[in-house]
């Protein structure tokens, strides 16, 4: 398919706290020939509610219902982490494109059935791994890809957020993120690492966990320890380090990742703090950090200096959409199909099995072999 002239997608997720999918109709609605024809959320007063300035013409309150009864051509999915496969399964087996927040999935039987569900279907799924897109993220990559850090040998990273507040308002994030111990979120970190080692893939891994110092509002401890870090091996021998931290109380560092290579490194700042620091061998054989901002502009992608000289306000999301559009017309291949979604998702599960398992090195499934 090279050309489309309207493409129908149907949201669901669009209330409650966070209301990931509500915002993102906005940016869906300004990537062509996107069309939001439908909103679905069991919130039905919620629903309406946000419709009144949303303003899509279909509105359900059952998913299924919607995938029977709305003319779509694909669905966005913005709902509670273990509801992404089952609705993304049935949306493939109608032949609907699938858009779906991370994570993939929940437990291994449901990658399973998401990559048969995908394999079956021929309709595309992406996962929606949008802090790919960041500015400095894609900076970095093509810095890596045309080989100025050499060999990138070690990735570190994390998550660090305080969300026992949140996650009382979002009762999902209580049993999914902290109900569960080892790294259940890590595709955040995971995706930038493996954009920026090209041809790799976490093939085993183990993680441990810092104890629990925490008790939620009715005195008991929750699941997760308060800080579990996941070491991992690539194929080719490479070393990622990520650290998930959602209970430890001060003001967190966010999303943060670095880079060692063998002619450079990178190091991303913490929340609040400092510049994007970088050191090529080829730029400065003095081991000098240099502001990634000075040398940015001869590595930004096509994508965002098309944005940037067009003055639109476009961010991680509108280059999501724009990726998936592409991927549905053949305009460019798909960044973040079922296998690379497996990839981002099945390292935090095996080490949910190793952390219960006194840390101990486990291998990671590839899907590609299924």
């Amino acid at each position: 398919m090279s050309v489309l002239n309207r493409l129908n997608i149907g949201v669901v997720g669009v209330c409650g706290q966070v209301g990931r999918g509500g915002r993102m109709v906005g940016v869906l609605k300004s990537i062509p020939p996107i069309r939001v024809h439908a909103l679905c959320d069991i919130d039905a007063e919620g629903l309406a509610k946000a419709n009144e300035k949303l303003g899509v013409p279909e509105l359900y309150h059952d998913y299924d219902e919607m995938l029977d009864k709305s003319e779509l051509d694909a669905v966005f999915i913005a709902t509670p982490m273990d509801l992404h496969v089952p609705q993304s399964v049935a949306a493939l087996r109608k032949g609907l494109h699938v858009l779906c927040e991370v994570t993939a999935a929940v437990s291994i039987e449901q990658c399973r059935q998401l990559v048969a569900a995908a394999k079956a279907s021929k309709a595309v799924y992406m996962i929606g791994a949008n802090y790919n897109y960041h500015r400095h993220v894609a900076v970095v990559r093509e810095i890596s890809m045309r080989g100025l850090f050499g060999t990138p040998y070690y990735a570190e990273g994390g998550y660090v957020a305080d969300i026992k507040k949140i996650a009382e308002l979002t009762p999902w994030r209580l049993k999914w993120q902290l109900g569960v111990n080892g790294i259940p979120y890590v595709t955040h970190n995971l995706g930038i690492m493996m954009q920026w080692m090209p041809g790799e893939r976490v093939a085993s891994v183990c993680c441990s966990g810092s104890g629990h110092h925490y008790r939620d509002p009715r005195g008991k401890p929750y699941t997760a320890e308060d800080s579990c870090t996941m070491l991992g091996k690539t194929t080719s021998g490479h070393q990622v380090v990520i650290r998930s931290d959602f209970l430890s109380n001060g003001p967190g560092m966010g999303v943060y990742n670095d880079l060692q290579g063998t002619e450079g490194s990178y190091q991303s700042p913490r929340r609040g703090g400092d510049v994007h620091r970088i050191w090529l061998s080829a730029r400065n054989k003095k081991p000098e950090w240099t502001d990634l901002a000075e040398i940015e502009e001869e590595f930004l992608p096509e994508y965002w200096k098309k944005a940037i000289a067009d003055g639109s306000n476009f961010h991680t999301d509108h280059f999501q959409a724009m990726a998936f559009v592409d991927a549905i017309t053949g305009k460019a291949p798909n960044p973040a199909g079922v296998h690379e979604a497996m990839d981002l998702t099945l390292p935090g599960l095996i080490s949910q099995l190793s952390i219960a398992d006194g840390g101990r090195w486990m291998e990671v499934p590839d899907s590609r072999q299924w």
